[in-house]
């Protein structure tokens, strides 16, 4: 058995959507356990079916809007989210998914699960959903500022886990530029393109830039932690503001709102395709055991894929494979 970690109490809908979404996941999933950890009492008022469940009662949240997130984890260790992680690291449970606050989460997840040898720097990475399926773009935030070198050990996990778990044949990395000539960009870009280019355990296409991000020409997409955020909240942004525009203008007027009903169920597959509750969550590279960061508005539908995403990975040994490389010699 699978044995996930769920941090009960992290999220804007705590703990209703993330114990709807664990019984959810047992019963979609045969070969997991989900242990929720948090407010009991709380927990208990959600939970109508304990099958492959259990409760392990913590005390304190750790904020959502948290602006200490090292010294929030450091004095709330019995919070839901500091003892998930540390079953982690004690080998309790294989995989933990928290919608808890993402910085408090990244922090948590260095001190108490802690990163693989030789991983200089982990990573936030979402998997965003595009015209060809699923694309990895990495770092979503973790890192504003990183090394060229750094960037290389990333890019080694998130090749794996295309490969593992979105089932990329051979899978490829982009680096986020502003143009796909060689040469393009901050040195850090120039630096990183080099480094690619000469590393036999990359795949690597080139530059991208970012307007084919939804449209990309390879599986991975890579850049520093801001550039990437900027990239991620873009595309977020962009499709609330397109799904806004279409039903403005199909509910427009009689003839509009007939053209609804006759294309009503292509709506739902559009809106279904941009949805990454679809996807999960993200996972933070570079740690010794899985941590996924699910949305923090997630409902019971996204945290169930979340925690259906967290099986896969531990199931694939996606961690054991990329520390393999790192401690192979490669650099």
């Amino acid at each position: 058995m699978i044995k996930i970690a769920v941090d009960a109490m992290g999220g804007d809908h705590a703990p209703e959507e993330q114990v709807k979404g664990a019984m959810l996941a047992v019963a979609r999933i045969p070969d997991i356990e989900i242990t929720l950890y948090g407010d009991e009492e709380a927990i208990k008022r959600h939970l109508t079916d304990e099958t492959r469940i259990r409760i392990v009662p913590t005390e304190g949240v750790i904020d959502m809007g948290e602006k200490d997130p090292i010294g929030a984890i450091r004095s709330n260790r019995k919070s839901s989210m500091a003892v998930s992680l540390s079953s982690v690291r004690k080998e309790e449970n294989d995989a933990i998914v928290s919608s808890g606050a993402t910085q408090a989460l990244i922090a948590g997840a260095h001190m108490l699960v802690g990163r693989m040898k030789g991983m200089k720097r982990t990573a936030i990475a979402p998997v965003i959903p595009t015209v060809k399926g699923e694309m990895i773009l990495l770092d979503a935030g973790g890192n504003i500022e990183i090394r060229p070198e750094f960037m290389v050990q990333q890019a080694y996990f998130a090749s794996i886990y295309a490969e593992e778990i979105l089932g990329k044949k051979e899978a490829t990395v982009g680096l986020i530029n502003i143009g796909t000539e060689e040469g393009k960009g901050r040195p850090l870009d120039n630096e990183a393109e080099e480094l690619f280019r000469k590393d036999e355990h990359i795949r690597f296409y080139g530059n991208v830039e970012p307007k084919e991000v939804l449209n990309p020409p390879c599986d991975v997409l890579i850049s520093d932690g801001f550039t990437a955020n900027i990239v991620m909240k873009t595309i977020e942004g962009t499709a609330q503001g397109m799904g806004v525009i279409l039903r403005e203008e199909l509910t427009r007027g009689l003839l509009g709102k007939l053209g609804v009903l006759l294309v009503y169920r292509n709506l739902k597959r559009f809106k279904k395709r941009l949805d990454p509750a679809e996807i999960g969550g993200a996972m933070i590279y570079g740690l010794r055991g899985v941590v996924i960061k699910a949305q923090g508005s997630s409902l019971s539908e996204g945290f169930a894929n979340a925690i259906r995403q967290a099986a896969e990975i531990v199931r694939q040994d996606v961690v054991a494979k990329v520390g393999r490389i790192i401690e192979s010699g490669a650099e």
